[in-house]
Order: structure tokens, then C-alpha cells, then sequence
């Protein structure tokens, strides 16, 4: 299984499982990548400007794949936990933890610096599960009884903020005398 510098695991043994398309890709199979940080790798950026900026995994007639990239980026945008399926639940000017946390799949290998980006978001309570344990990103998993907690609590609140209370009643001081 893959792990971190740390040696904790992430809990997958292939993290390009869980890639998607490359965040460099534009609708049109262009890389974005070589387009706007020519910079970063000029040799990369001249490839792809003599190919018209066309990414080469997409091209049915090449057998390269994601992991063949050197630029490849993927991050998750769902807003669920990829293990048990827990959503995220935020609050509108209030600074509560999250429930979801961003989870790296993808490590530098060999001291070398990071291959990949790929990252995905797990719950708080699968990220530690993940992380301290045996956890894989594949179990069937259901959500922990203090997350579903955690997202009633805020759903609890979200539906008392909807409710309309006049700004009398709202700060009525209790005395009686309104």
C-alpha cells in the first residue's frame, strides 16, 4: 500500500484509481499546463506547442496513460467523503473544523521531490482511519456515529437560521416591557 513520507498509510495501492481527468485539460484535449507554465518546463511546453498543445493520454491512437504525464494534476471536487460517503456541511461565518479534509494519494517516492498530485476528501474520522490503521479507501464503509452527529448538529442549526423570529423576539430582553 502506498504511504506517506511519514510511513502512515493512505490507504490505496493504486492511487491512480482514484484520478480523474487531469485539472490541466481543457474541454478542447488542450494541456493548460504546457500553455500557461511554459516556464516550468520548456522542454514539456515545446512537445506539446509542436503537437498543438493536445494532450497525448486522451488520444485514443497512444497508449500513454495519466501516470505517464510528468504535469498530471487531479483533485477531487466532490464535496463527500470518498470511503463512507459522509457530505460536507459548512456553516456561512462560522470557523467549525470541517468535516471533510483533503487526502493525498499520491507521495514523493525515493526521497524524490512529488510525482503527482491526486487528491481526493475523506471525512475527519475515515482521514484518521486512513491514516492509523489498516483503513482502506476502498472498504464499505458507513459514516462514524459522532460525524453523522456532527452534520445533524449543523443541519439542526442551518434549519433554525431559515426559521423566522421577528428581531423583537430575537432580542427580547425578557422584561415585559417590549
Amino acid at each position: 500500500m502506498e504511504k506517506t513520507p511519514r510511513g502512515t498509510s493512505v490507504g490505496v495501492d493504486d492511487p491512480y484509481e482514484f484520478a480523474g481527468v487531469c485539472d490541466h485539460l481543457t474541454g478542447e484535449g488542450r494541456c493548460r499546463y504546457a500553455f500557461e507554465h511554459y516556464e516550468h518546463d520548456p522542454d514539456f511546453a515545446r512537445d506539446r506547442a509542436t503537437e498543438d498543445y493536445e494532450c497525448p493520454v486522451i488520444d485514443p491512437e497512444t497508449d500513454e496513460t495519466w501516470a505517464d504525464c510528468p504535469h498530471f494534476r487531479s483533485r477531487n471536487r466532490d464535496r463527500e467523503c470518498t470511503r463512507c460517503g459522509l457530505e460536507e456541511k459548512r456553516m456561512a461565518h462560522d470557523d467549525e473544523r470541517p468535516l471533510l479534509e483533503e487526502h493525498h494519494l499520491s507521495y514523493a517516492r525515493d526521497g524524490d521531490r512529488l510525482s503527482h498530485e491526486i487528491t481526493i476528501y475523506l471525512c475527519r474520522w475515515c482521514h484518521a482511519k486512513v491514516h492509523d490503521s489498516w483503513a482502506r479507501i476502498t472498504d464499505d464503509a458507513s459514516p462514524d456515529p459522532e460525524a453523522i452527529a456532527e452534520l445533524e448538529g449543523r443541519r439542526g442549526r442551518e434549519q433554525s437560521e431559515l426559521g423566522f423570529e421577528s428581531a423583537a423576539e430575537r432580542y427580547d430582553s425578557g422584561d415585559g416591557d417590549g
